[in-house]
């Protein structure tokens, strides 16, 4: 991008000032506690909360401005737009606001939450069109319309009105007296945000660093910036549906070049850690592409601690529009990308009590979360344990395993484990039941449990995933001797803390492979 066009941008980045705040307030600058990079670099953190703004996202600011020149400049009655979510839902209140029209293409897939936010926003204003299966196909949708009916396009992220709007983010900052940031994260889908925030940042704290995010499977701007040109990835991972995008803008990638300082990519089980993070500090959830600048500033940190020692860093929490059916997922990938969760698989000779023999032995003061085993031999037992630890008791757990000549192995990133795929025989299973286990979740109770069963039976399939109830609910199969080895099973049963409800007939049959 040339002197002037930057001019040209710097421009209409003040006459945004005049526009974004009709459809909104400044968000808030706040310190934000994260205890590991405190306590290992000294270093203050502060979040820009642009979940606190009219749609719980940043975009409102560029779709705004955007919309507002089109309809107030260029006289524009409808406009055309692509989304995943949030701008959607920026043209949407735009469009009301402006007493306009549009017509927003979003893809297939977009949770139906994000759908119903542009209604509520839009109202009879707009008018939504599912196409594709990724926000480049229904895109390529939006821009043929446009073209075909002579309608101005709304573009998310490569266009200077939307960058001037997004700007007002570092507007806000700079006014803020908190400032100036050694080092400010922000998170790249386009670019636009990115763009707009750290070219004006820089015009008025030229030392400021400015690190660029992106998500592993979706670093289309890091591609770009080696390649010196924007490149299209074949595909893109959508997790981070906000930041989900196969090429970066050419205005904001020629921006981007200039102002950038550095770029840093982040898993998605870094992204789940860094959503956990605002969790505890604000006890906020942000959508995974809203949580992104925190997570590469904590691994920034942790990879760079004397760079950051005693530094003022930034991140922006840029949206908030989660779709409720990831909480279930993200809980479960926050501990492995904080790196507090590993997945082992064990080589157990398959006998009462071996289980059993193993947990006590390594496992007594660790926090187990998941157990996945099917007897699969008559010989040897492979059960798979997840367990949560910092990183100094894990380095504990591993020297005990090598000390008790424990054979295991690092399943973490296994498919099967990951999909919860449990093998077992029922066939090798003798005289078992299936019961729903049911147990006080506190230290050593399960253990009490089947340390005082192991004498008559013996497990042959353990499912259980720690819910963060005060119950602890399992699936487990236990299998006997002899058939009149149930009846002393029950006793012990009505004599713990453990309820055992046995799993129904029909399915029973059909776990069982009973016919």
């Amino acid at each position: 991008m040339e002197p002037e066009s930057f001019d040209r941008l710097f421009t209409e980045i003040l006459q945004a000032r005049t526009r974004v705040y009709r459809a909104g307030q400044p968000t808030p600058l706040q310190r934000l506690s994260i205890p590991c990079i405190e306590s290992e670099t000294g270093a203050q953190v502060f979040v820009k909360r642009e979940d606190l703004s009219p749609i719980n996202a940043y975009k409102w600011r560029g779709a705004y401005n955007c919309t507002a020149v089109l309809s107030e400049q260029k006289g524009a009655k409808c406009v055309v737009a692509a989304s995943a979510g949030n701008h959607a839902q920026g043209v949407a209140l735009a469009v009301r606001m402006l007493g306009i029209e549009a017509k927003i293409y979003m893809p297939l897939s977009t949770p139906m939450m994000k759908q119903k936010a542009v209604r509520l926003h839009g109202g009879n204003h707009v008018e939504i069109v599912l196409v594709g299966d990724t926000y480049d196909q229904a895109s390529d949708a939006a821009k043929d319309f446009a073209a075909q009916n002579n309608l101005p396009y709304v573009h998310p992220f490569d266009d200077l009105y939307t960058m001037a709007g997004q700007a007002t983010i570092a507007d806000e900052v700079i006014l803020s007296n908190e400032g100036p940031f050694d080092y400010v994260f922000l998170q790249i889908g386009g670019g636009g945000m990115a763009a707009g925030v750290s070219s004006w940042l820089k015009v008025h704290h030229p030392l400021t660093k400015i690190i660029g995010v992106e998500g592993v499977g979706q670093a289309s701007m890091a591609a770009s910036l080696e390649h010196g040109e924007p490149v299209t990835l074949h595909e893109v991972d959508t997790f981070c549906d906000g930041t989900a995008v196969k090429r970066p803008g050419n205005l904001t990638f020629n921006i981007c070049r200039k102002t950038i300082d550095g770029m840093i990519t982040v898993t998605n089980e870094e992204v789940c850690s860094a959503i956990q993070k605002f969790w505890d500090a604000k006890r906020v959830i942000p959508e995974p592409a809203g949580a992104m600048g925190l997570a590469g500033m904590v691994k920034f940190c942790a990879e760079n601690p004397e760079k950051v020692k005693g530094k003022k860093l930034l991140c922006i929490l840029c949206g908030a529009n989660m779709d409720f059916g990831k909480l279930a997922l993200i809980s479960s990938q926050s501990a492995i990308g904080a790196n507090r969760r590993r997945y082992l698989r064990f080589h157990l000779s398959e006998q009462n009590g071996s289980l059993l023999s193993l947990l006590d032995r390594i496992f007594a003061d660790v926090n187990v979360t998941e157990f996945q085993y099917g007897k699969m031999s008559d010989t040897d037992g492979y059960p798979v344990i997840a367990f949560e630890a910092v990183p100094e008791k894990m380095e504990e757990l591993q020297q005990n395993l090598q000390k008790e000549k424990i054979i295991s192995q690092d399943v973490t990133e296994d498919p099967d484990v990951r999909y919860r795929v449990i093998n077992y025989n029922p066939g090798l299973f003798k005289h078992p039941v299936l019961l729903h286990v049911h147990f006080p979740e506190r230290k050593g109770a399960l253990r009490e449990f089947m340390r005082k069963v192991s004498e008559v039976a013996n497990v042959c399939y353990f499912n259980y995933v720690y819910t963060g109830e005060t119950i602890g609910r399992a699936l487990m199969g236990f299998e006997f001797s002899q058939e009149s080895d149930h009846a002393r099973f029950y006793e012990i049963v009505e004599s713990s803390p453990v309820e055992c409800k046995p799993v129904a007939g029909e399915s029973a049959h059909r776990i069982l492979a009973v016919k």
